[in-house]
């Protein structure tokens, strides 16, 4: 199976084309803004990071910002630094040429000479990238480039009995395919771990897996908290979801039936392919973008009560349940599953056709959150990394 992306100098393919603006410090933001507004077709990436953390969020900013440069998605960028920040230059590009060698430029306003000087040179050099950018053609690439990064936010009943369940249709059919999809938010797998860890490729994966959802619930264990009393959230409680637990049991569903092949942490990159897990937040946004800095090239979240969240690196195809939420919703969903709770359609006829609006995604069709231009960003912190 075939789509047309783009092939990357690094030999990833991306489905979208993307020259990235993007501050290095949360100081520079509004200046790297105003070179995105005025090169038009450029991508603003935000950063709320760059200074002022602990070394262990430094890494993670780091780790998350070069990943999502690397990502297939992106031609190029600029980063606008302020010029006394904590992450300077050299440890931007050194630790984006560890994952890529695609064209990245650094300027500081203080070295530039204050903010119009700054614009103006950051508009040269983003006009150059884009047009370099255009110059890049679509091309044929196996469906097996293709990582898929599984999402889910604003969950309702609906959630894991149809939603959750075709897109677990359609991770076992991409892997099946040599794509590799991969799921995360590791606080709601709590309660399921022990499911998935028979679900190891080798017993050390799976119990890296059961290890990693047990750590988790540790950590608030040690802060003298319960992540029961958070999650579920109330939204997903007045959509019919009690516990924990049976919002894990609905949220893994997500994931097909094919065997883990490995297990990474926050800020990796995926390296396999397969069915994979990675270590994050069940905060969406963020682990949103730790799929994006992972390498995944799109992103399919099912929501039963609706959720606008979008990406800019990477499409995010909103998925949901529930006839009703998506009759109402309808500016900022893409893909409705509750003809198989009504009994209409199956799961492997809904399951095929979500495969096929895939491939038109990755082949340039929009989805609504770029339509609206939609873009969140959120990185975790130390104390927030459940």
């Amino acid at each position: 199976m075939k789509f047309h992306g783009y092939r990357r100098a690094d030999g990833r393919a991306g489905i979208r084309n993307h020259v990235v603006v993007m501050p290095g410090v949360l100081c520079a933001a509004g200046v790297a803004q105003m070179i995105a507004e005025r090169v038009k077709g450029s991508t603003y990436l935000y950063n709320p990071n760059g200074c002022a953390q602990n070394a262990r969020d430094t890494k993670m900013t780091l780790d998350i910002l070069s990943g999502m440069i690397a990502n297939g998605n992106v031609y190029g960028a600029l980063i606008v630094g302020l010029g006394c920040e904590t992450l300077q230059k050299e440890r931007y590009l050194a630790a984006i040429h560890q994952r890529t060698d695609k064209p990245v430029f650094h300027i500081y306003i203080q070295e530039e000479g204050g903010i119009e000087k700054t614009v103006a040179k950051g508009v040269r050099i983003a006009s150059t990238l884009l047009a370099e950018a255009a110059r890049c053609k679509r091309e044929e690439c196996d469906i097996a480039e293709i990582i898929l990064g599984m999402e889910c936010g604003g969950s309702d009943a609906t959630s894991g009995l149809s939603s959750n369940i075709v897109l677990g249709y359609l991770s076992d059919r991409l892997v099946d395919l040599g794509a590799t999809t991969v799921i995360s938010e590791t606080p709601e797998a709590i309660g399921a771990e022990q499911i998935l860890a028979r679900r190891g490729r080798t017993p050390e994966i799976g119990q890296k897996l059961y290890d990693t959802v047990k750590a988790c619930e540790q950590l608030f264990f040690e802060a003298g908290e319960d992540i029961r009393k958070a999650n579920p959230s109330p939204g997903n409680k007045a959509g019919g979801l009690t516990t924990l637990e049976e919002k894990s049991l609905g949220c893994i569903q997500k994931s097909g039936s094919r065997p883990f092949e490995a297990v990474y942490e926050y800020g990796e990159m995926i390296d396999k392919k397969g069915l994979v897990f990675l270590n994050t937040t069940a905060y969406d946004v963020a682990s949103v973008a730790a799929k994006v800095a992972a390498g995944a090239q799109v992103i399919a979240f099912t929501t039963g009560r609706g959720t606008p969240v979008g990406n800019a690196i990477a499409p995010v195809i909103k998925i949901t349940g529930n006839a009703d939420t998506y009759a109402r919703l309808a500016d900022m969903l893409d893909f409705d599953t509750s003809a198989s709770i009504k009994g209409t359609r199956t799961v492997a006829e809904l399951g095929d056709e979500l495969l096929n609006y895939l491939l038109r995604v990755c082949n340039g069709e929009t989805v609504k959150a770029e339509q609206h231009k939609l873009s969140n960003m959120a990185i975790n912190q130390l104390g927030s990394y459940c």
